[in-house]
């Protein structure tokens, strides 16, 4: 079981070690120290139901629906749009403290909505989480399940320690202009996000 859950986990683990926009998000939350549980919890169980998904196999799915890839593609570039839109507004702005953003109020529903779109309306996560996990898994022939829970522990692994892991960066950003780098760079992550799903 060893040697099909570590590759597993690592392998995981550099699929979603990369900054994207739900990382971003993630990052933030764990900032304003928001709804932190919940919105890392979300997204490991999303990730968790997609590499069983793919490691159970999701080509079957993609040939039975050949129209999910382009509608998954265009509609999440769409939000990723609007969602940089309004970092970039919230960049120009500015005037946001580490104490104005701890007590912000962010309701956990609008948390866990804004969680689940940039998780499941990005084609980029069924890539990596389904495709190509699920043709490594089965690489590992009696062995799969052991590959797809390492790769879900690297998934619980890295969004509680990014969200958690936050807290250290916040004397940093008890000064105004590091939320307005923040919420440029994440307007620059969500609109590079969308620029590439759209080129394809």
């Amino acid at each position: 079981m060893t040697t099909s859950f570590v590759p597993g986990f690592f392998l995981g683990l550099s699929l979603i070690v990369a900054i994207g926009a739900q990382n971003a998000f993630v990052l933030r939350q764990g900032l304003r120290g928001e709804h932190v549980f919940a919105v890392a919890l979300t997204c490991a169980l999303s990730d968790a139901l997609l590499i069983a998904i793919g490691v159970s196999g999701f080509d079957a799915i993609t040939e039975a629906a050949p129209w999910l890839a382009p509608v998954m593609r265009y509609g999440g570039a769409a939000f990723l749009v609007v969602y940089g839109a309004f970092a970039f507004i919230a960049a120009f702005r500015g005037g946001e403290t580490l104490q104005e953003a701890a007590g912000g109020g962010g309701t956990l529903v609008a948390a866990l909505s804004t969680c689940l779109a940039l998780t499941w309306l990005n084609p980029h996560v069924y890539l990596d989480t389904v495709v190509l996990l699920g043709s490594v898994a089965a690489q590992y022939p009696g062995n799969s399940f052991a590959f797809g829970l390492g790769a879900v522990t690297a998934s619980f692994f890295f969004f509680f320690t990014l969200g958690y892991g936050a807290k250290s960066l916040r004397p940093f950003f008890e000064k105004p202009i590091a939320w307005r780098l923040l919420d440029f760079s994440v307007g620059l992550v969500m609109w590079s996000v969308a620029l590439t799903l759209l080129i394809g």
